[in-house]
């Protein structure tokens, strides 16, 4: 039996807050390639779409019903986020 407990509401902020950091940097490299796009008269529609999705990545729906921090652990998308801080 475990003594400790853990905090579901907020593990989902802390598990936010992950996320939000990891996105940063990935947008500030995003909003650098849109610029040379913009100046290259390039296709940005690519890029739009990757900075909307890191955008929505702390709304995700499955944060949200996630019960345990297991589950919020699964969730984190490397696809876009990269490496878990797990």
């Amino acid at each position: 039996m475990s003594i400790i407990k853990t905090d579901i509401t907020k593990a989902k902020e802390v598990h936010k807050t992950n996320i939000r950091a990891a996105r940063e940097p990935k947008l500030a490299a995003l909003d650098i390639e849109f610029q040379k796009a913009l100046e290259t008269s390039s296709d940005t529609a690519a890029i739009v779409s990757k900075k909307q999705a890191l955008r929505d990545a702390p709304a995700d729906s499955t944060i949200g019903s996630a019960s345990t921090v297991a589950e919020l652990k699964a969730q984190w998308n490397t696809t876009i986020l990269g490496d878990s801080p797990y």
